[in-house]
């Protein structure tokens, strides 16, 4: 079955909007979402609710994830509805049957793609690319995850992470980039933004070659279904693998 055009024809003229402009709506979505995070995160929470106070870490994850995703919403549906539109018409959220490869397709990334694009590093640096040192903050979380408190970072890490990241990464910049700059350079750009965005060098290397795989999963079917599912199996995995270690 060939796969539906994409950007849909009633709203591909915005679509194909100029890398800056996809640029300055980021940014500008970055600083608000930066400073939000800072405002709805407390900065002393020992007096508060002693039910938000058992797991100070995890309760502050989830604010701060919180104050990173909405104002990338609020863009995303502006652009949306800037286009006659809704969010996601525009930006191909749709599922499909075909979408289910994406769990064996993310276990795959978190157990094999990554260790394969490790190995060689760790064979060069051993110090610095070591199992250890690239788990760091993933099992930081798990160890300050302990009840209850582990189902908000599942929640978190597994759903809230993969679908907020494949509408602004995959749907809004590579989507947008594609009808400019083609559809390479737009998934090398958009797999490179994404990689650096998480702020960690030493899995940048493990995280680009993900990005590379969601690109394509997203150029392939035109729709975030199959990205979103592999983009959740993958942290769902890496989060089970730290948790049971």
């Amino acid at each position: 079955m060939t796969p539906a055009p994409w950007p849909p024809p009633s709203v591909e003229p915005t679509q194909k909007r100029s890398a800056l402009s996809i640029l300055f709506l980021w940014l500008g979505c970055y600083s608000v979402a930066v400073v939000l995070s800072i405002v709805v995160t407390p900065s002393d929470i020992s007096g508060g609710d002693s039910a938000a106070t058992d797991n100070p870490t995890i309760w502050v994850l989830a604010l701060s994830a919180l104050g990173l995703w909405l104002p990338f919403i609020f863009m995303l549906r502006w652009v949306a509805r800037r286009a006659g539109t809704d969010l996601r018409t525009y930006f191909g959220l749709r599922f499909a049957k075909i979408d289910w490869l994406g769990i064996p397709l993310g276990i795959f990334c978190q157990v094999v793609l990554m260790n394969v694009v490790n190995w060689p590093l760790n064979k060069w640096w051993p110090s610095t690319f070591n199992s250890q040192r690239i788990e760091t903050r993933a099992r930081d979380m798990v160890d300050a995850a302990h009840g209850a408190w582990f189902v908000v970072l599942f929640l978190v890490v597994v759903v809230g992470a993969p679908f907020v990241e494949e509408l602004v990464y995959r749907g809004f910049i590579q989507g947008g980039l594609q009808a400019r700059l083609g559809s390479t350079w737009a998934l090398i750009i958009t797999a490179g933004w994404f990689t650096v965005v998480h702020l960690e060098p030493i899995e940048f290397p493990g995280l680009f070659a993900f990005a590379v795989v969601l690109g394509l999963c997203y150029r392939r079917t035109r729709r975030l279904g199959l990205s979103m599912v592999t983009h959740l199996a993958f942290n769902a995995t890496g989060l089970l693998l730290v948790a049971l270690s």
